[in-house]
């Protein structure tokens, strides 16, 4: 009760909190000033594709800082909030709203970084409007404290890097590369019609959970969550036609036909984006969900080394034995679901490297 509380009053009064981050960014001006943002890492693709995998592998590095469970909601001044909550007594390891068999505590990795975005830009989760921020993009208070606001969680974490796991970036990434040139952005990409499963299975169990306990819906969207459930929103990524017919499928219930089409949206996206920005494409490295199962030791050697993350064998080893087996979907789908889903998707696929 108490942190659903605190968290309506956070959502409720984003220019409040951004005030009071720049108070504690002001007070902390000596402290912060050796620290600079260099290569932070950024990973995002399509939910379900191992992002948060990925985000616990390069937050488990001692060099690395991110938001984690425990900084909701009080995301606008990290530092005082590490420090006031130094010595509160921790959970025990619990399944994450997810139900996906990922345990948390109240030290794991977490998507926030979100409700940054969106107390400066309310509409970035508005599908009826291009959700694009390209290199032309200037916004310089929310840079300002966008970039204080890392610094902080590196002098909070004691750390020289930074880390987030943003799948709304997708639609940010030359931005991002214009604010940090050296930038390193991990994206994850599945087969479609596994990662379809997935997506039908999470949206199944969240949209039924938020109906039965409203405070989960809450919870999803002032922490940023818009991917599954109730108040699920696609990503506008400069279609209008594109994102009409998604929500035009999920509307009349057409849930596997919406799904296809918005992965293929997405991957289509991306596969044109890194064809067209060499600078994207330079900070970008692809990993496939496929191949970060059945190959871990080599995906991860070659994550890290993309990250410019040292001394990193003892993690490679770690990460790479709690890889689980994928869950089979090959009876998922009935034959005229597999046709949607190849007529959808294929061309897309095929430029990732998947064949029908």
């Amino acid at each position: 009760m108490f942190l659903h509380v605190l968290g309506s009053l956070v959502h409720r009064n984003p220019s409040f909190w951004i005030w009071l981050g720049q108070v504690e960014s002001r007070t902390l001006a000596e402290e912060m000033r050796p620290l600079a943002v260099r290569q932070p890492i950024y990973i995002c693709g399509l939910a379900r594709a191992g992002s948060t995998f990925l985000h616990e592998a390069v937050a488990s590095h001692p060099q690395v800082a991110t938001h984690r469970m425990k900084d909701y909601p009080m995301l606008f001044t990290p530092y005082w909030w590490r420090q006031a909550s130094a010595k509160m007594r921790p959970l025990p390891p619990r399944q994450r709203l997810h139900q996906d068999g990922v345990m948390i505590t109240h030290n794991s990795p977490d998507a926030l970084e979100e409700m940054l975005w969106m107390a400066f830009f309310p509409r970035c989760h508005d599908p009826s409007i291009s959700n694009l921020l390209g290199p032309e993009e200037r916004h310089p208070v929310f840079e300002d404290f966008y970039d204080r606001h890392i610094r902080k969680l590196l002098l909070a974490e004691g750390a020289m890097r930074y880390a987030a796991k943003a799948n709304y970036h997708v639609a940010r990434l030359p931005y991002l590369v214009r604010l940090y040139p050296d930038a390193r952005f991990l994206i994850p990409v599945r087969a479609p019609a596994s990662h379809l499963a997935s997506l039908l299975r999470q949206q199944r169990w969240l949209a039924r959970g938020q109906r039965d306990h409203p405070r989960a819906l809450a919870y999803m969207r002032w922490s940023g969550h818009f991917e599954f459930g109730r108040d699920r929103r696609p990503m506008h990524l400069g279609d209008d036609e594109k994102v009409r017919r998604i929500l035009s499928a999920w509307a009349v219930g057409d849930e596997v036909c919406g799904w296809a089409m918005y992965w293929d949206m997405v991957y289509d996206y991306l596969a044109r984006l890194l064809e067209a920005n060499a600078q994207v494409r330079h900070a970008a490295l692809i990993v496939h969900y496929e191949t970060l199962r059945s190959a871990p030791h080599e995906t991860l050697r070659a994550l890290f080394a993309h990250c410019a993350l040292a001394d990193a064998e003892a993690l490679v080893e770690r990460q790479a034995a709690a890889i689980r087996s994928p869950t089979s979907d090959e009876n998922a789908f009935s034959a005229e679901e597999w046709a949607v889903i190849r007529k959808e998707t294929a061309d897309t696929a095929r430029r990732w490297g998947y064949r029908y």
